[in-house]
Order: C-alpha cells, then structure tokens, then sequence
C-alpha cells in the first residue's frame, strides 16, 4: 500500500514537520504582513479581507465560523475597514438583522496585492517541489482541518467550478 511507511513516522520526524509547517508559515505570511503593516492592519485584517472577497456577500456570521473569531475582534477588524472604505456592509434583503460584506475597489486592491504576494511564493515552492509533492502536500492539509472546516473548504472549492 503506497504510504503504508508513513504510519510509522517517529516522534522527530513529526516535530520536524510541525516546525517545517511553523517556519513555512512564517514565509507564506511575511509578504502580506509587511504590506498590512504599511496601512496598519495586521493578520486578522488579512484573513478577513481575504474570505470577504472569496465570498462577497459573505454574511458576518458566516465570518464568524470561518475565522474562529469573537464577534467583538470581528467587530473592531470590521470596523477599520468599512471606516476606511476597503469593505462594504449591506442589510439583507430577507432578513435586515444580517449584514452581507464585500470588498470595495479599493478592498479588491488590497486583496490583490496581498494574493499575488502569497500566490508567488507557492507558485515558486511548488514548482521546486513538483506535481506529486503539490497533490500529497494538499492531502495533507485537507487531511488536518477539522471535519466542519473541511466541508466549509470543500463548499468554497466547489463554488469555484
């Protein structure tokens, strides 16, 4: 069975793993982090910029469960961006309790830029790495989520069809 020798990884070779993916982390969100930093925006503005413009329209309580966040940090990362016009937020048409979010031009530029930073350097790593690597790779990291974020994921996936 292929794999089969990567059920008897030792207790070093997954604490290398876990520190590959820390520092790797670290890489993949240093680019972002210096163009939020210009505007003084940090990782959860990043994240939430980043979801609204996946899914515009997205509703506050859709953000919620996507960020694992408390409505009050959500609330504060919402309110400098709507307040410097990078995210819109519109009553719903059926139920005005809900607030839908979208990115404004300028939000969309912000995400842009922030994309094409992270977007580069994976497309540089999994062009080192090769085709193999990118599929294991992937099943790896659908194979961490948590079950009800992997649905969240795999609905966002099929919505780009």
């Amino acid at each position: 069975m292929a794999g089969a020798g990567l059920l008897f990884l030792t207790d070093e070779q997954l604490m290398k793993g876990s520190e590959a993916m820390f520092f790797a982390y670290r890489g993949f969100t240093a680019d972002p982090d210096r163009i939020l930093a210009e505007s003084g925006y940090g990782r959860a503005h990043h994240r939430a910029v980043h979801f609204i413009g996946r899914s515009p329209g997205t509703t506050v309580n859709n953000l919620l469960a996507i960020l694992g966040v408390t409505k009050q940090s959500l609330n504060r990362v919402l309110r400098s961006l709507i307040e410097d016009g990078l995210v819109e937020s519109r009553v719903g048409t059926r139920d005005k309790r809900e607030r839908h979010l979208f990115l404004t031009e300028e939000g969309n530029k912000l995400d842009r830029s922030l994309t094409d930073a992270q977007r580069a350097r994976m497309r540089a790593a999994y062009s080192a790495a090769g085709p193999e690597a990118v599929q294991g790779f992937r099943k790896v990291l659908e194979a961490m989520m948590d079950p009800d974020m992997r649905r969240r994921f795999n609905r966002m996936k099929d919505n780009d069809k």
